[in-house]
């Protein structure tokens, strides 16, 4: 099936009722037939049938063989890190969200894990950073904020060489538009309280591994679950509810914010615009080959701090906000929210200023939306 009808329908699976809304199973465990007779369910920590049916999809979506769905973004992140050993090296992309930095350096660090950050854009610097001990290549692509993109094949092939893994964050983009495990990558995550979700009301979080027979899979399998991160059924519930929308949803995301960059381009207060959907973009002939839409995330700059501060409060339509992907339009001050504990090193070499917001696009009249920062654009 095609994406669509597998956002829609799932894996077709109906329980005996043909309910064709998933039901909720809000069990904590489940009785056996007799000893040595299961139905496949014993505790909810282990397995949860609607719980399950999300995983499931998740797998068609991004063709991977295992998925779990987990209690936030940061908790899949967490498992991936959780599964090196003292002594292993991480390479990772230089622009990136702060919390997945703030998780290497003050807590995986002090677990002798070493960590390095470099443009990933470039194969070449990549290739020279990898390192005897460089056991993951963990990369975003679109990157955070500044709209990087990084060919996924080359990094997979460079990854599979030095005998490490590669893991992509494709929350920016969702399975919908890209599919990085079709290009090569071992670990594909998403902070599934953005575009999957779509509606800002939940936290969620979701992994999902090409091969289900790998060492690395296995060592997953083990700490979810030992530690017990896995998805409430609720949030389960609602996810699954939510991904039936996701191909119109982020279909005309993409579509707004390609008119919304467009217009940017044109105002004598912004500076620079970072849309992988524009043909100026150093990334945009990538962008299209691995992707099949440019997603909704735009990151521009103004010409003052003054400015990026003052349009907002301006604001009447987009929601001055942290987090992206919902299906309302939402603008963020990264150096001040999600970016605000990263490492002023990192900030110089990606050129997040004080003068650079991050927009989330959502599904508004784009003439409402380009009026309401027509407005906030404007110096008192």
């Amino acid at each position: 099936m095609r994406d669509f009808s597998i956002e829609v329908h799932g894996c077709h699976e109906y329980d005996a009722t043909g309910a064709i809304s998933d039901p909720i199973y809000l069990s904590a465990t489940y009785r056996h037939p007799s000893f040595g007779h299961s139905t496949g369910y014993d505790y909810g920590r282990m397995a949860n049938p609607t719980r399950d049916r999300l995983e499931g999809i998740m797998n068609l979506l991004e063709r991977g063989e295992r998925s779990w769905a987990l209690s936030s973004g940061m908790a899949a992140i967490n498992m991936i890190l959780h599964i090196l050993v003292p002594g292993d090296h991480v390479l990772l992309s230089e622009d990136l969200y702060g919390g997945t930095v703030r998780l290497a350096k003050d807590i995986y660090h002090a677990y002798g894990l070493s960590f390095d950050y470099v443009d990933t854009s470039d194969i070449l610097i990549v290739r020279k950073a990898i390192r005897p001990n460089t056991k993951v290549l963990f990369i975003e692509t679109p990157s955070n904020p500044m709209m990087r993109v990084t060919d996924i094949a080359a990094m997979a092939e460079t990854a599979h060489r030095n005998d490490a893994l590669l893991v992509v964050d494709n929350t920016f983009l969702s399975p919908h538009f890209q599919k990085p495990l079709t290009f090569g990558a071992d670990i594909v995550l998403h902070s599934a309280t953005k575009y999957l979700c779509g509606h800002n009301d939940i936290i969620a979080g979701i992994l999902t591994v090409r091969d289900k027979d790998a060492d690395y899979t296995k060592k997953l399998e083990l700490l979810i679950k030992s530690e017990g991160p896995n998805l409430s059924p609720m949030d389960s519930w609602l996810l699954l509810r939510s991904i039936k929308t996701l191909g119109v949803r982020v279909e005309r995301q993409a579509e707004n914010a390609l008119k919304i960059a467009k217009w940017l381009q044109a105002q004598p207060a912004v500076t620079d615009v970072y849309y992988v959907g524009l043909p100026d973009h150093p990334g945009y002939a990538l962008q299209q080959k691995q992707a099949t839409g440019n997603g909704s995330m735009i990151s521009f700059k103004v010409k003052s701090p003054a400015l990026a501060k003052g349009m907002l409060g301006r604001l009447k339509l987009f929601a001055f906000a942290e987090s992206l992907g919902g299906v309302e339009s939402l603008l963020t001050y990264p150096l001040a929210q999600t970016h605000a504990e990263m490492p002023k090193e990192l900030l110089a070499r990606t050129g997040l200023d004080e003068c650079v917001m991050r927009m989330s696009v959502g599904i508004e009249d784009v003439q409402d939306l380009i009026a309401d920062l027509k407005h906030a654009l404007k110096e008192s």
